[in-house]
């Protein structure tokens, strides 16, 4: 059976086009993107870089990245992500992505999302809003993923500069989770990218709360932290779920540089697969 990525970015020329990627040539050139592929990939050749990396399904994001009152935010419509699913149905799973600042109209959003579209799970961007995990505008959305009994996968630790134009803070710290957790032992947290550069911290946070999950992608394999590594090899083989954050890392090197990473079978099996399937509930 193949592995799940639970953080998969549509990337392909329409995309681009429409400039729905938040992505610019600096971006591009700061994690070294093959030249090849800065036009965009299409869904079939995705499709053939899973099949290489024997990935069986992928989770893409309907992004919502930003207040779209000011300059510089975009999003992918939830409807463009459940177009590719149902063309794919084995393939792709929808994620809702969360924008706080769009009232009740994006909390009735997220529910049809899961319940009429199929979504299995909400993602949240902190720092395109400026607003800590913690924050109470999210907490709505939070109240709604609970009565949903989906997962809320964020970006915690540092973001890059994504628009040369618009420098945003690293507001997503994993401690931030803690509060989050407190309040809603039932909503199962993913920390996605790792929290680099407070790694521990997230690793403490999903120690700490049992309904605090880590998501490994944004990073190359071979330079998580060696605490990471343990974490996932030991103690932590429940709590670590794999991911490429694609464009960024392609499926290929991700998963060839995990089984470089020396973990037992059964650990790298939860790693890449098992985890995901019983965190988003997939069948």
């Amino acid at each position: 059976m193949g592995s799940i990525d639970i953080v998969c970015n549509l990337f392909t020329e329409q995309e681009i086009k429409l400039k729905q990627t938040g992505l610019d040539s600096d971006f591009m050139e700061q994690v070294r993107m093959p030249a090849d592929m800065r036009k965009g990939v299409s869904i079939d050749d995705y499709l053939l870089k899973m099949d290489a990396a024997d990935i069986e399904r992928s989770l893409l994001i309907a992004v919502r990245a930003g207040d779209l009152r000011v300059r510089g935010p975009f999003e992918i419509p939830y409807s463009r992500v459940y177009e590719v699913a149902q063309l794919h149905p084995q393939r792709f799973s929808g994620l809702a992505g969360v924008d706080p600042f769009r009232g009740m109209q994006g909390i009735y959003d997220l529910e049809h999302a899961v319940k009429e579209m199929g979504f299995v799970g909400a993602h949240l961007y902190p720092h395109w809003f400026e607003l800590a995990p913690d924050n109470a505008k999210y907490y709505p959305y939070y109240s709604k993923c609970c009565e949903l009994d989906i997962p809320i996968m964020m970006q915690v630790g540092q973001n890059l500069i994504y628009q040369r134009d618009r420098r945003l803070p690293s507001v997503g710290r994993p401690i931030t989770l803690d509060q989050v957790a407190i309040d809603f032992p039932e909503l199962k947290i993913i920390g996605i990218h790792i929290g680099i550069p407070w790694a521990e911290e997230m690793i403490a946070m999903a120690w700490k709360h049992e309904n605090v999950f880590i998501g490994a992608d944004a990073y190359a394999p071979k330079y998580w932290p060696q605490t990471l590594i343990h974490y996932i090899n030991s103690y932590g083989s429940n709590k670590v779920m794999f991911g490429t954050d694609w464009p960024v890392i392609s499926p290929e090197r991700a998963i060839s540089e995990i089984d470089k990473l020396g973990l037992r079978d059964e650990s790298k099996e939860k790693l890449v697969r098992e985890n995901a399937l019983r965190v988003f509930k997939l069948k």
